[in-house]
């Protein structure tokens, strides 16, 4: 009879026992901060489909999120540990911390949008030391693009706000300092938000109001992204030019995003994840880095906020929702 594989999704991040430890089914378990989305299990399903492993047939996927409570998963990390999974898959850059930190033995594979040396997740891309490994796609190194975009847009304007969440620094931080600089560069005036809830989107937009901010910049994070159709219809509602970073947003009736496509980079862990269970190491498997951006335009609400894209953003964009 065929021993089945088991695999528990988390809130941010895969994890797997050794087929070799104590003659137990092997237990991918995948620690995900945020909420379920399409747009990374999908991808991931197909990757670990691609090296052999089916969920519901050779593999379970046990799901647990952390809900964007990033204090969440330290501890979820450590449970994971003592139940001596086998691959931790660490899909964010808060889950990719917190599993690096409860180990240094049980293979790690992370997608990130941050730098993985900066971050301290690996010292080399090319040779990976250690337990971990993964994948990286544009997102922190696009950020400037974001607000040169918003600029594009709004040449007249000459504040502009910038979100980011504080109880994820990693990110915020970085965001905030290359974000300063590019605003300096193009001459513009920026103040910066700190939003960890749903409640403190209100406070932010209203902030932005008062201090005439021509547009908003959201920042990299997953508890934004799992909220891109709040964040949406909240810049609609108040009537604020606003960029992100993924085609959600655009969808749920936000202006414009840029940023790293994403999907390619989530089927990778899956296939990292899957190629460590069949016995390969972490070290030995390379840090794939994304190069690909796309742009999405919304001209329904360009035209709800009374704006008109130039023709050199709409000429560029990979997508225009009308």
């Amino acid at each position: 009879m065929r021993r089945r594989e088991f695999i528990s999704l988390i809130g941010g991040a895969v994890a797997w026992p050794l087929a070799a430890r104590a003659q137990q089914p092997a237990m991918p378990v995948m620690l995900y901060a945020g909420e379920a989305q399409a747009r990374v299990l999908a991808p991931l399903r197909q990757g670990l489909s691609e090296t052999g492993y089916i969920e519901g047939d050779n593999i379970k996927i046990e799901y647990r999120w952390a809900e964007g409570r990033y204090d969440r998963l330290p501890r979820m990390a450590a449970d994971l540990v003592r139940r001596r999974v086998t691959v931790i898959v660490a899909i964010s850059t808060p889950a990719a911390l917190a599993a690096k930190a409860a180990t240094t033995v049980i293979p790690i594979v992370f997608q990130t949008g941050g730098d993985p040396i900066k971050l301290g997740l690996v010292n080399s891309l090319n040779r990976p030391s250690g337990n971990i490994t993964g994948a990286t796609q544009l997102n922190e190194e696009v950020a400037p693009k974001r607000l040169e975009l918003l600029h594009e847009l709004l040449p007249t304007a000459s504040v502009i706000a910038l979100l980011v969440n504080p109880t994820n620094p990693a990110l915020a931080e970085t965001t905030t300092r290359t974000l300063r600089a590019a605003a300096q560069t193009l001459g513009l005036e920026l103040h910066v938000f700190n939003a960890s809830t749903e409640r403190d989107f209100d406070t932010a937009f209203a902030s932005l109001i008062q201090l005439r901010a021509g547009g908003l910049v959201i920042g990299p994070d997953p508890f934004f992204t799992s909220r891109s159709k709040l964040l949406a219809t909240q810049a609609l509602q108040h009537s604020v030019p606003v960029v992100f970073e993924y085609r959600e947003f655009v969808a749920a009736g936000g202006l414009m995003s840029y940023g790293g496509g994403s999907s390619d980079t989530y089927r990778l862990a899956g296939v990292y994840a899957a190629r460590i269970l069949k016995g390969e190491k972490p070290s030995e498997l390379p840090v794939q880095q994304g190069t690909q951006v796309e742009l999405f335009l919304n001209l329904k609400t360009a035209k709800a906020l009374g704006l008109t894209f130039p023709i050199t953003l709409l000429g560029r964009a990979d997508e225009v929702i009308e």
